[in-house]
């Protein structure tokens, strides 16, 4: 599908390719051309009548590419790994959108459905008085695909406060694996957003006038950018880093319940030793046994077990083993 919005002085004009061609007749105006499917030859042939460079389109055409912001002497090309989806488990199903920003006109490129491109496109369709630069409208648009991202994110910590107190209770096996999977895919999405990082540190430090660098307003919004941006990285980092902690956090109190466990065990059985060492001696089957004939043998033999298990408790006690 493509669609094609022109933005003049007097009126804001939406429909096809005709429009592309009314444009050209005299470029008074600023030009919004999206193209939403698969890359096809035909696609590839309009952005190149627009001069875009061929590597940046091919950039744009595959599947997976890191996000960046390249600048070219007719336009700027950005970049940008948006969301198609992002469940509160964290699954994220990415969508690249690419940007092709020209000095009159703005080309987004991208694979099904955008949602911050549909909500930009929609506002600026019913309120023609929202009819921002095209740099400035890139930067919006960047913004709030970001701050869909945050919405999720910010989310998941209401999420990761329920697994927290599950892991401190007996029952937290279920717990632990959610923890596993959700720090995976937060690793993703810390590496994600390491790229977007970069992308935003380069569009503010940009002279590039496709984004009009020395607009003071249009700096406001960049810095917007690398501020949202920056925040995604640090609280993915940070969410990340919480989840390992809970994980090292829940195996010390296995393993401290573990080795409570078995020093009880190690108690019984070293109070058990010397108690069936002397059973086993006297339990041997020879003759000449001197003990065996001695009336109170036994009730002697029962004072030295017992005495043997008190002191040993008591031992235990002044070594806090009990």
């Amino acid at each position: 599908m493509t669609r094609v919005m022109l933005l003049t002085e007097k009126q804001t004009r939406v429909g096809g390719l005709e429009v592309i061609d009314d444009w050209r007749g005299d470029q008074s105006g600023r030009l919004w051309l999206d193209i939403e499917g698969s890359p096809e030859e035909d696609v590839n042939q309009m952005l190149l009548s627009f001069g875009c460079d061929p590597l940046a389109i091919c950039d744009a055409f595959r599947d997976r590419h890191p996000p960046k912001v390249e600048e070219f002497e007719r336009q700027t090309f950005i970049l940008f790994r948006g969301i198609s989806s992002l469940e509160e488990d964290l699954q994220l199903a990415p969508q690249q959108l690419a940007f092709f920003i020209g000095d009159n006109y703005l080309i987004t490129f991208h694979r099904g459905t955008s949602v911050s491109i549909n909500h930009f496109w929609e506002l600026m369709t019913n309120d023609t008085d929202q009819s921002p630069e095209l740099g400035q409208l890139t930067l919006q648009i960047l913004h709030y695909a970001c701050g869909r991202y945050l919405q999720s994110i910010l989310g998941f910590e209401d999420q990761l406060g329920v697994l927290e107190d599950i892991l401190l209770s007996d029952s937290a096996e279920e717990a632990m694996k959610s923890m596993v999977s959700y720090r995976s895919r937060l690793r993703v999405l810390k590496r994600i957003f390491s790229y977007h990082l970069r992308l935003a540190e380069s569009i503010m430090n940009s002279s590039a006038s496709h984004l009009a660098a020395d607009d003071d307003e249009n700096q406001h919004h960049r810095r917007d950018l690398y501020d949202r941006c920056e925040r995604l990285y640090s609280l993915c980092g940070m969410y990340y880093e919480i989840c390992g902690d809970l994980l090292e956090g829940h195996i010390s109190l296995s393993s401290h319940r573990l080795n409570n466990t078995m020093k009880i065990l190690t108690i019984i059985t070293a109070i058990f030793v010397p108690l069936s060492f002397l059973a086993g001696i006297y339990g041997m089957n020879f003759e000449h046994m001197p003990e065996l004939g001695f009336h109170y043998s036994y009730f002697i033999l029962l004072g030295v077990m017992a005495s043997a298990v008190t002191g040993m408790l008591i031992l235990f006690r002044k070594l806090r083993w009990l």
